[in-house]
């Protein structure tokens, strides 16, 4: 695997990981203020579910080494 690929493996996991986890937490808030009375641990869990998935996605991306990713140009 060369350095580029590898570098936009990363800046991908990155990007999905800040995705997901912020979603998580604005759902996170929005539950707890909504349906919980204002509790922590809704928003403690959401952002958890979704760092949790992005560590998967990132994990799995990293681990495929023959999985080619499309670009904007070839499309």
């Amino acid at each position: 695997m060369s350095e580029k690929e590898l570098g936009k493996k990363w800046d991908r996991c990155l990007a999905d990981t800040a995705i997901k986890l912020g979603a998580g937490l604005g759902l996170g808030v929005v539950f707890s203020v909504l349906f919980f009375k204002r509790h922590t641990w809704p928003i403690a869990f959401s952002s958890g579910a979704g760092l949790g998935m992005a560590y998967a996605n990132c994990q799995n991306d990293l681990r495929s080494h023959y999985v080619l990713h499309r670009s904007q140009k070839d499309q």
